[in-house]
């Protein structure tokens, strides 16, 4: 928990949701800022999630952000106004998220979802090897492989077969469609090296779903954890199920 704010920003390209989150700001006592000066920083949508974090100061000394989308544990818009009241109240949880980076032609990227490799043509092959870390090493072919955040777990990577993350459980690596009849997706501290070892078709770089290049056959890219964001995240406040209460079953 932290304290009350009462100086929040909304970002967003939806202007029917900033609208709403803006009037729920002021209904609970607060009033919006600029992002720059304000005590916390409410996104709406995944672009205004995924550019809030990406440019955020290094180390955090951002104000904390929080999450407004239809997806994972984020904030959506049934409990929109519970959700700002609770922020500007200070009861929400401050969580960091981690921040990837990838090299592409001398630039580094940063990711808030994640980091693919994907075949340029549908459904073809390609051959991967993965540094896992700790000396482990996973080969596979695949259409290709992706490298998700917690933020970024319920989307590419879990619709690929990958788990869905917490905050500071680690990384998800999920191969994408593999030839195999038995896939396997890992998790990892802090970063993972990637290499194509043969390609039918080009390998393209996808940081958070923008091709940013294409992978040369041989050569490692590293995908590795540079930061940590400050989020917010609203404490579950629903009723316990009785149907989960010993008290209340035949066996007490």
């Amino acid at each position: 928990m932290g304290d009350p704010v009462s100086r929040v920003a909304v970002v967003g390209a939806d202007e029917s949701v900033v609208d709403r989150v803006r009037r729920a700001v002021r209904s609970a006592g607060g009033r919006t800022d600029d992002p720059a000066t304000a005590e916390a920083v409410l996104a709406v949508g995944d672009e205004a999630v995924r550019d809030a974090i990406v440019g955020s100061s290094p180390g955090g000394a951002d104000a904390p952000i929080l999450p407004v989308r239809e997806r994972g544990d984020a904030v959506g818009s049934a409990s929109l106004r519970e959700a700002v009241h609770e922020v500007i109240r200070g009861n929400a949880l401050r969580v960091e998220q981690p921040v990837l980076s990838v090299g592409s032609d001398g630039t580094a990227h940063r990711a808030a979802f994640d980091v693919g490799f994907v075949t340029d043509e549908p459904a073809r092959i390609s051959e991967y090897a993965v540094d896992l870390g700790d000396r482990r090493e996973a080969d596979f072919r695949a259409d290709g492989v992706v490298v998700a955040t917690p933020l970024g777990s319920d989307h590419y990577a879990n619709a690929a077969g990958g788990p869905l993350l917490t905050a500071g459980s680690g990384i998800a690596v999920v191969p994408i469609a593999p030839f195999t009849t038995r896939s396997n997706a890992w998790v990892v501290p802090e970063g993972v090296t990637v290499s194509v070892r043969r390609d039918a078709e080009p390998v393209s770089l996808l940081v958070d779903g923008d091709r940013r290049g294409i992978v040369t056959p041989g050569r490692p890219v590293r995908v590795e954890v540079v930061d940590r964001v400050r989020t917010l995240r609203i404490p579950d406040r629903s009723p316990p199920d009785p149907s989960t209460d010993r008290k209340g079953s035949n066996n007490s």
